[in-house]
């Protein structure tokens, strides 16, 4: 989990440094949701592989994952814009204070992927 965590918010500030995340359109929330969700998945995937799941299991890993970042990611980024001290857009005003958004609700969203796989684990252990 360390290693998604790092990978993904090292991809994301990439992405934001690069200037591929554009800052006045539609596509860069919607490149922004593809590589949390991207990322989301990798847990999910990263998860079933090592418990050594059936594959319904790796298909319940998948889809509460993907459910658990999205729930996180809106949280993550409401917390991010609350948090840091500035007024108006963050994508607008780029630099160290957008990226440091990202990277937030980047780690916001793998800790919901991760927390809801790890609830739906304790659910059926108390159930088996």
């Amino acid at each position: 989990m360390p290693y998604i965590a790092a990978i993904a918010v090292a991809g994301i500030l990439l992405l934001q440094a690069s200037g591929s995340i554009p800052l006045s359109s539609v596509g860069g929330p919607m490149t922004i949701a593809a590589v949390f969700l991207a990322a989301a998945l990798a847990v999910g995937l990263h998860e079933a592989w090592t418990k050594r799941r059936s594959l319904v299991g790796w298909i319940v890993n998948i889809v509460v994952s993907l459910i658990g970042a999205f729930v996180a990611a809106q949280l993550g980024g409401l917390a991010m814009v609350t948090i840091l001290p500035f007024q108006g857009s963050l994508a607008a005003a780029g630099g160290p204070v957008f990226a440091i958004a990202l990277a937030g609700a980047m780690l916001a969203t793998l800790l919901g992927a991760w927390g809801a796989i790890e609830a739906v684990n304790r659910l059926f252990r108390r159930a088996g």
